[in-house]
């Protein structure tokens, strides 16, 4: 599982592992859409597979900017003196701004790693 998590935060093929998927290199920090390479520049495995491939992945994505969400407001919410203060919503909403291209991406890559073909 670790080093599942490795390969997808290098942003690499989850077949041979030396390929890259999106065309940046850095997937943490990136203000523009994603650019994926359609095939492994290493393998030729194809990354999208069919149309609407990647319709599951915004549930991904969903899930970690509600994680995010909550984990901020529960930093946040030591810093302010009523228990839920609405200062904190803008606090919350820059940080899912910010992380957006990076909860893209990586739910992307968490999406082509989940159904790849673990039988070969």
């Amino acid at each position: 599982m670790s080093s599942t998590l490795t390969h997808i935060f290098k942003n690499e093929c989850p077949v041979c592992h030396t390929g890259k998927v999106f065309k940046d290199k850095n997937i943490f920090l990136s203000f523009s859409l994603p650019k994926m390479n359609e095939y492994c520049s290493h393998c030729n495995y194809k990354f999208q597979k069919e149309p609407g491939y990647f319709f599951g992945a915004m549930y991904v994505n969903y899930g970690l900017t509600v994680a995010q969400g909550i984990a901020t407001y529960c930093v946040a919410q030591f810093f302010f003196e009523k228990n839920f203060d609405l200062r904190i919503i803008p606090i919350i909403a820059v940080v899912i701004i910010l992380l957006t291209s990076f909860n893209l991406r990586f739910s992307r890559l968490a999406w082509i790693y989940m159904f790849k073909d673990y039988t070969s």
